[in-house]
C-alpha cells in the first residue's frame, strides 16, 4: 500500500522544510515572505541578461550621464561657516526651520 506522496521543498528565506499545503507556501512564515520581497525591492535580486547591442549600450550611457547631478562644494550646501555666509536659499530666522 502506498501512501501519498507530499510535496515539500525548503523556504528560500531560511531553509526550513515547507509543505506544500501549508499558508506560506514555499515560504515558512509570513517573516520569510516579507524578508525575500524586500530583497526584491532593494534590488538584491536581479534578473539579467548581458547587454550586446551597441546601440542600446550607448543610449545606457547616455540616460546615466543626463541623470548624473553636477557635485555641489561643502559651502554651496551647507553655507561657509567659518564666515558666518549662507547661501541664499537658506534662512535666517531661527524660528522656521523650511528653506524659502
Amino acid at each position: 500500500m502506498h501512501g501519498k506522496s507530499v510535496q515539500s521543498l525548503r523556504c528560500p528565506t531560511c531553509r526550513k522544510l515547507v509543505l506544500a499545503g501549508e499558508e506560506d507556501f514555499p515560504f515558512c512564515s509570513g517573516r520569510c515572505r516579507l524578508i525575500d520581497l524586500g530583497k526584491w525591492a532593494s534590488g538584491g535580486y536581479v534578473i539579467s541578461t548581458p547587454v550586446n547591442d551597441p546601440e542600446q549600450i550607448e543610449n545606457m550611457r547616455r540616460e546615466e550621464s543626463n541623470t548624473r547631478r553636477p557635485e555641489r562644494s561643502m559651502n554651496q550646501r551647507y553655507g561657509d561657516s567659518a564666515t558666518g555666509r549662507q547661501d541664499e536659499d537658506q534662512t535666517t530666522d531661527p524660528d522656521c526651520h523650511e528653506r524659502s
